[in-house]
């Protein structure tokens, strides 16, 4: 059984320190380990200036595209309670929306210097994944990213005032973040074993691509037992929604690379 300590881990004077930020502040280190570790040996025409530069850029538009994604999608909240938005410590940021921003900026960047935006988005892709790993288990300390009541061994213990309102009468949850977190990292050594295959570095796009496919597959299993997701349309998540389209983009920009491999 999973039971969180609660969000803040210790408190300096007045100021608490939670979970969430300290979570997020090693995914984010680790991931940019991770890709000085991949670049010095397969990305070795990409300097560590442009690594730097461009880690820095992602990190702070990542987060904020992150926020504002999911601002938007529980904008009902955020109306009543505005003060809330910067207030991520508390939870709250989509990883869809990183992608979507870190996308956008990485493909100025490159834009601006000159460089080849398939190949830095293939290296970047393993600290994004690895990234995703760690950082996933911010949401358990703040009970959050759970899935339907289960009585299985790894069951998750939900304080009442964090469950759905139909789920008031239950206490033990499928950990749904735990699940991803597994999930995402069988996608890291997939995405890791494309790479060593011989000449596979020269191929631009194709982790990056395979990336999108595969963690698209990875959220729409995840989401279907999850009962905490904002913005829902029907029986759909806006997530399952995000990850078909980000699904049939990874499936044409991969057919895309083949072809013109083969041609």
């Amino acid at each position: 059984m999973f039971k969180s300590p609660g969000s803040i881990a210790f408190s300096i004077g007045l100021i608490d320190v939670h979970f969430y930020g300290i979570i997020m502040s090693l995914s984010i280190l680790l991931g940019i380990f991770v890709i000085f570790l991949i670049a010095k040996r397969y990305f070795k025409d990409i300097s560590a200036d442009t690594i730097c530069d461009i880690s820095f850029l992602l990190i702070v538009f990542g987060i904020i595209f992150a926020r504002l994604y999911y601002v938007i999608l529980d904008y009902k909240y955020f109306i009543k309670y505005p003060l809330e938005i910067p207030a991520i410590w508390n939870g709250g940021i989509a990883i869809q929306g990183a992608i979507i921003g870190g996308v956008l900026i990485g493909y100025c960047y490159v834009k601006d210097n000159n460089l080849n935006f398939l190949r830095l988005a293939d290296l970047f892709t393993f600290g994004l994944v690895i990234g995703q790993v760690i950082g996933r288990w911010g949401n358990f300390f703040n009970s959050e990213a759970f899935g339907l009541p289960t009585n299985l061994p790894w069951k998750l213990y939900i304080p009442y005032n964090f469950r759905p309102l139909e789920y008031r009468n239950f206490d033990f949850f499928h950990p749904a973040f735990l699940y991803e977190s597994i999930l995402n990292l069988i996608v890291f050594f997939i995405l890791f074993y494309i790479l060593k295959r011989s000449g596979i570095e020269r191929k631009n796009g194709i982790i990056f691509f395979t990336y999108l496919i595969l963690y698209s597959i990875v959220r729409i299993i995840v989401e279907t037992i999850r009962v905490d997701s904002v913005l829902n349309i029907s029986v759909l998540h806006i997530a399952h929604i995000a990850s078909l389209i980000f699904l049939i983009i990874g499936i044409l920009g991969l057919r895309i690379i083949l072809n013109q491999k083969t041609s």
